[in-house]
């Protein structure tokens, strides 16, 4: 049976409820202080926030006690740059944090990445889909584990048309992450030989009727409809098509694991996606998934919310390496140490951090299974194809100072 909205907005209101870690002990004790800026109240609540507040507990219990304690604090940007900047700015300056994690929106991320560099204190970055974090706006300070527009791109537009979706249409939000990731898969559609018969705009935010847009793609005679778009708008397009009985592959170029589960299993089914992360991929993804469904209310983690684990981690033994007084006056330090050591944990297994701050790790097209190939009820992905984290990510930027000239 399908979970319902109600239900995930219910396990996540669980989640939130969950006590903080403090693990500040005695007086004058060495203390890393982790501040998770997310998204609890809007659009990306479900495939962040409360989730990724868990997830990076999660981290801090199984760095375990390395000679200081962990601390995980959480605040709602509220989908705002001035908001999320502002925490950010308080929490450097009043509060001891010493590391900011996730930032879901670009905008706000741009906005929190320039505080970090002010301030110069570690920003861990999962949530926000831009490249500009590695690009013209990198910084010695800022980490981006997880995804972006080019990664989503290049895995569903290059791999679909060599399995035959050849002709495509978008329906996208208007506004920049939505041409953005237009204009990114549309590239690696036409390199790999195939061709966009046409697109539609919707605005953003605001729409919950797609029907319009549904009857443009269907009228184009193209193979495959992209969907340039996230959160409940992704979720209310394919349940709309699904009841339109729309005859296309669809192709949700930004989803997550708990939108499949808010769809529905049937309605989702045949559906294609990228992501880094899927709890079953593996013995030490499973074990993750374990340990960390008991702070999720027994929903499974999905891509960004794995990926505020997986960057705190390598975060924190980079602390333990270079110690704490020098992670807490030198953030930057501790970004540079990051970059120095393969990344090795039970949500991403292996990769590393590239000059420019990019996480390298591999990147999977998924097909929905049908209910009736489902053993369970997260059992939901089947693996398509594979890129290798040396093939998934966009080119170092020369207009990253980070970047060396040749």
């Amino acid at each position: 049976m399908p979970i319902s909205r109600r239900r995930l907005l219910a396990s996540a209101s669980a989640a939130a409820a969950l006590p903080r870690i403090r693990r500040l002990e005695a007086q004058g004790a060495k203390a890393i202080k982790l501040g998770v800026l997310t998204d609890l109240s809007g659009t990306y609540r479900d495939t962040t926030g409360p989730g990724s507040v868990a997830c990076t507990q999660q981290a801090a219990e199984d760095f375990g006690d390395k000679g200081f304690k962990v601390e995980v604090i959480s605040a709602d940007h509220q989908n705002k740059p001035d908001v999320g900047a502002g925490i950010a700015r308080q929490w450097f300056d009043t509060e001891g944090v010493d590391a900011i994690v996730d930032v879901p929106t670009s905008s706000v991320a741009l906005a929190v990445n320039n505080i970090c560099k002010e301030k110069n204190k570690a920003f861990l970055n999962s949530g926000a889909a831009t490249t500009e974090l590695t690009g013209k706006q990198c910084t010695p300070n800022v980490v981006h584990w997880t995804y972006n527009t080019y990664m989503l791109a290049k895995s569903m537009g290059t791999n679909v048309v060599k399995q035959g979706g050849a002709s495509w249409f978008f329906i996208t939000a208007d506004y920049v992450f939505g041409h953005q990731l237009q204009r990114d898969t549309t590239k690696f559609v036409l390199d790999a030989g195939g061709k966009v018969l046409g697109s539609a705009a919707y605005p953003f935010p605001g729409t919950t009727d797609f029907s319009s847009f549904l009857i443009q793609a269907q009228a184009s005679g193209a193979k495959v409809l992209g969907l340039a778009m996230a959160g409940n708008d992704t979720v209310n397009s394919i349940k709309q098509a699904h009841e339109f009985g729309l005859q296309m592959q669809i192709a949700g170029l930004l989803m997550e694991l708990i939108d499949v589960k808010a769809i529905g299993q049937d309605a989702a089914a045949g559906l294609l996606l990228t992501e880094s992360f899927y709890w079953d991929l593996n013995d030490r993804t499973r074990s993750f998934a374990k340990r960390v469904q008991k702070r999720l209310a027994d929903w499974a983690p999905n891509m960004v919310q794995a990926g505020c684990y997986g960057a705190s981690m390598h975060y924190l033994k980079a602390v333990a390496d270079i110690g704490v007084d020098k992670a807490k006056s030198d953030g930057a330090a501790a970004i540079a140490r990051m970059k120095q050591f393969p990344i090795n944990d039970d949500a991403f297994n292996s990769g590393s951090v590239r000059e420019d701050g990019q996480a390298l790790i591999p990147v999977y097209l998924f097909q929905v299974k049908p209910p009736s190939e489902s053993k369970g009820e997260w059992d939901i992905y089947k693996t398509l194809i594979t890129t290798p984290a040396d093939q998934a990510w966009q080119p170092l930027d020369p207009e990253c100072p980070l970047v060396k000239k040749s």
